[in-house]
C-alpha cells in the first residue's frame, strides 16, 4: 500500500551512525519519529551514556579504524601501571621517613626537592636531545617510555632497603620518570594526530584523559584493598609488582602493535620498499605496520642521515662534481665512513623526499653484508668500486624503479602528501652555487 500523502516523510536526519530520525507530516503538524522505534533515546541507556562521556563525538567515523583496539590495550596498561605506581609510592613515602619517628620533615622535604629538581633537568635534556625523534618513531618511544617507567618504579620500591643511598636512588628514579613524562606525552600526542579523522585532536585527547581518569579511579579503589596486604610484606610487594609489570608490558606491546599508521617513516618505508624489490608488491599499511619493529635499535649496520649539511657529503670540488654525476634531482646522496647521507634542496616536494629516502635505503641495503633483493643485485656490482660510482648508478636505478613504486604506494592507500621521515633542517641550493 502506498504511503498516504498526509503521512509523507518530509526529511530524515541522523546522528553519526548511532541513530536516525524521520520528520512526518500528519495533518498540519510535523512530527519527529525515531526510525528504530525500539531503541531508547541517545544517552538514555547505559551504553549510550558511556559513549557520550568517554568516546569522541562522531565515533566511530571520527577516529581511525585501530582506535578501539588501541584504547582497550591502553586502558589495561594504564590500570596495571596505576597499581604498580601505588606500590612505588608507598615505598617512596616509607623511604622519606613516613612512620619513622627519627625522620625529620626537613630531611624528607630536601629529598623530595632534590628528586623533583633532577627530574626537571632530565626532562629538559631529554626533550633537547630526542624531541625531534618522537614523531618519526612514536611506537618505539612509546614502548620505551613504559619500560623505563617500570624500571623507575622498581628502583623506587628498592630504595627504602638502602637508606644511605635513598636520596641518590630517588633522584635517578625522578630522572627516569621525567623522561617517561616527555616521551609518553609526546608520543601520545603523535598517536592522537593519527587517530583524528576530522581534525578532532582536542576532543580525542580530552576523551582519552577521561578514560585514563576512570581507569586511575578503578586502580585507586583496588589499591585501597592492596595497601593493607602489602604493608610490611616485601615478598608480596615484589610478587605483585612483577605481576602488574608483566601485564603492563604485555598490554603496551599489544597496544603499539595494534596501531596502523598510513604515514611513512624510515622503518615502514624500508619494509615496503624491500618487499617491492623482492616481488614488486606494495604492502598495505596494515601489513607493513605488523612487520615494523617496536623496540629501539642500539646500533645500525649502515646508518642513514636525512637532511644533512653539504659539508658531510663533499670535501672538495671533485667530490661535488662526482655527486652531481647522472644527477637531476633536488637532493644529493653520498656514502662516507659507512653511512648514507642525504642533502636536500629547499624546493624538494614530499614525493621527492620519499624518493631520496628510498634511494638511501637501497644504498644502505647494498652496503650491508647480507645479500640484497633481486632487483638490487645489478646495483651491488658497483659496491666494490668507488662510493661515488655506486651513488651515480643508484640514480639511474631510481629513475626506473621509483615512478611505479610511488604509484603503488598511492594505490595501497599510503599517504604521500606528508611523511614522518626524520629529516634534519639543513637545505642547500647547489644549482645557484654551481652557476
Amino acid at each position: 500500500m502506498m504511503e498516504r500523502v498526509d503521512e509523507a516523510v518530509l526529511a530524515t536526519e541522523r546522528y553519526g551512525s548511532q541513530e536516525t530520525w524521520k520528520y512526518r507530516l500528519k495533518g498540519d503538524v510535523i512530527k519527529r519519529e525515531r526510525q528504530d522505534e525500539g531503541s531508547l533515546r541517545r544517552g538514555g541507556s547505559i551504553t549510550g551514556a558511556f559513549k557520550s562521556i568517554f568516546l569522541p563525538q562522531g565515533y566511530p567515523e571520527s577516529v581511525s579504524e585501530d582506535y578501539v583496539q588501541y584504547q582497550i590495550w591502553d586502558t589495561l596498561q594504564a590500570f596495571s601501571s596505576s597499581l604498580s605506581g601505588t606500590l612505588a609510592t608507598q615505598a617512596s613515602l616509607k623511604g622519606v621517613g613516613v612512620g619513622n619517628q627519627e625522620a625529620t620533615v626537613a630531611a624528607a622535604t630536601i629529598t623530595w626537592l632534590l628528586r623533583d629538581g633532577t627530574g626537571m633537568l632530565g626532562r629538559i635534556l631529554f626533550a633537547w636531545l630526542k624531541g625531534s625523534k618522537l614523531d618519526s618513531e612514536a611506537k618505539k618511544w612509546r614502548l620505551f617510555a613504559d619500560i623505563l617507567n617500570d624500571i623507575a618504579m622498581f628502583i623506587e620500591i628498592l630504595a627504602p632497603y638502602y637508606p644511605p643511598m635513598f636520596t641518590l636512588i630517588a633522584c635517578i628514579a625522578g630522572v627516569f620518570k621525567s623522561i617517561v613524562g616527555v616521551a609518553g606525552g609526546a608520543t601520545r600526542a603523535a598517536l592522537t594526530v593519527h587517530q583524528a579523522r576530522r581534525n578532532n585532536m582536542a576532543d580525542i585527547s580530552a576523551k582519552d584523559g577521561s578514560q585514563e581518569t576512570l581507569v586511575n579511579l578503578a586502580g585507586l579503589l583496588v589499591s585501597l584493598v592492596l595497601i593493607p596486604l602489602v604493608t610490611d610484606n616485601p615478598r608480596l610487594t615484589f610478587a605483585l609488582f612483577f605481576l602488574f609489570t608483566t601485564l603492563h608490558l604485555f598490554a603496551n606491546y599489544k597496544a603499539v602493535r595494534s596501531v596502523v599508521m598510513e604515514t611513512l617513516n624510515e622503518a615502514r618505508l624500508s619494509i615496503v620498499l624491500h618487499q617491492y624489490l623482492s616481488d614488486e608488491r606494495v604492502l598495505s599499511p596494515r601489513e607493513a605496520n605488523q612487520r615494523e619493529p617496536v623496540f629501539l635499535e642500539l646500533r645500525r649496520e649502515v646508518p642513514i642521515k636525512l637532511g644533512v649539511s653539504l659539508r658531510e657529503l663533499v670535501k672538495s670540488p671533485q667530490d661535488l662534481q662526482l655527486a652531481l654525476k647522472n644527477h637531476h634531482k633536488p637532493f644529493l646522496i653520498g656514502v662516507r665512513q659507512g653511512c648514507v647521507s642525504v642533502c636536500l634542496s629547499s624546493d624538494a616536494s614530499v614525493p621527492e623526499e620519499i624518493e631520496a629516502a628510498c634511494q638511501a635505503v637501497c644504498l644502505a641495503t647494498v652496503l650491508k653484508a647480507s645479500p640484497p633483493p633481486q632487483q638490487l643485485k645489478q646495483l651491488s656490482v658497483s659496491k666494490s668500486q668507488d662510493p661515488w660510482v655506486l651513488v651515480s648508478e643508484s640514480y639511474k636505478f631510481m629513475d626506473q624503479m621509483f615512478p611505479p613504486f610511488l604509484q603503488g604506494l598511492k594505490e595501497a592507500r599510503w599517504l604521500t602528501d606528508r611523511t614522518l621521515l626524520d629529516w634534519n633542517e639543513w637545505r642547500v641550493d647547489w644549482r645557484k652555487k654551481m652557476s
